[in-house]
């Protein structure tokens, strides 16, 4: 079976940094998997994508090196096992709030006997090798997002799941918990008391922490701190700075003002 790069990078002590998909389409997948990152997320929980979306997507970034994850909707253990079975080689799955869930998610990713995943890997075997089902719970990474109350609560619970590979950490629902505005690169003293204490209980319990940002100042911000799952980039971002920032350059004319808007959910 096909390594998993992102665990390989993990088990030298490294970081990887990645990319986020939340526009439908092959193209914009190969686009995206064309640059330096580690790996690239498709978003189906907050993105324009459905699975029918998803296999494309998954198909154009097989053609290179970088890893393949995919967030969910929820912890729902169908579309957890059909986006492994497309060939995903990770889940981020949002939105859990005690080792239950937790335990649900994990099952969800690995064949009996270690969980429920049931067998029928698709178009996995294409992108991971034939001996797939032999050493997928190996090589796939199940990640849980601390982004809630209760969540918080329930830390160590979550944590000490067996199976957890790490826990990925959406800032601006963890804003909207902890009473704050919805912020991604947040610098309020309550958030990053809150993020430096779910890092040091991943380091703790052993598991990888990862975290969402939008700059290269926050992303190398975490890596400093020790976060080893960092996403630095979404295509939807990339697309609108760079533009923004090319025509800010030019003089002699007057921008058309677009609606203001949200910066999304993460």
């Amino acid at each position: 079976m096909r390594k998993n790069r992102v665990k390989q990078l993990w088990r030298e002590g490294k970081p990887a940094i990645g990319g986020w998909l939340s526009i439908p389409g092959g193209f914009p997948a190969e686009c995206m998997a064309q640059t330096d990152v580690d790996w690239l997320c498709i978003d189906m929980q907050h993105g324009c994508i459905d699975y029918s979306d998803v296999v494309p997507m998954l198909t154009a970034i097989s053609t290179t090196a970088i890893t393949p994850f995919v967030r969910v909707p929820w912890n729902e253990p169908y579309i957890i096992m059909k986006v492994l079975d497309a060939g995903a080689y990770g889940v981020i799955v949002p939105m859990v709030n005690n080792r239950a869930e937790a335990e649900r998610a994990v099952s969800a990713c690995r064949y009996p006997p270690a969980g429920m995943r049931s067998n029928g890997p698709t178009r996995a075997p294409f992108y991971a090798g034939a001996d797939y089902q032999k050493y997928a719970n190996d090589e796939i990474i199940c990640m849980v997002m601390i982004e809630t109350v209760e969540a918080l609560a329930n830390l160590d619970d979550i944590l000490a799941t067996p199976g957890i590979d790490g826990a990925y950490i959406g800032p601006t629902d963890l804003a909207l918990a902890l009473g704050l505005p919805p912020v991604m690169d947040n610098d309020e003293p309550k958030h990053v008391a809150t993020v430096n204490r779910i890092l040091a209980a991943c380091q703790q319990h052993k598991v990888v922490p990862g975290i969402h940002t939008m700059s290269s100042k926050f992303t190398q911000r975490y890596i400093d701190q020790g976060f080893k799952m960092v996403m630095l980039v979404s295509d939807r971002g990339a697309m609108m700075s760079f533009v923004k920032a090319e025509t800010g350059r030019l003089t002699g004319w007057t921008p058309q003002k677009a609606a203001k808007g949200t910066t999304g959910g993460y």
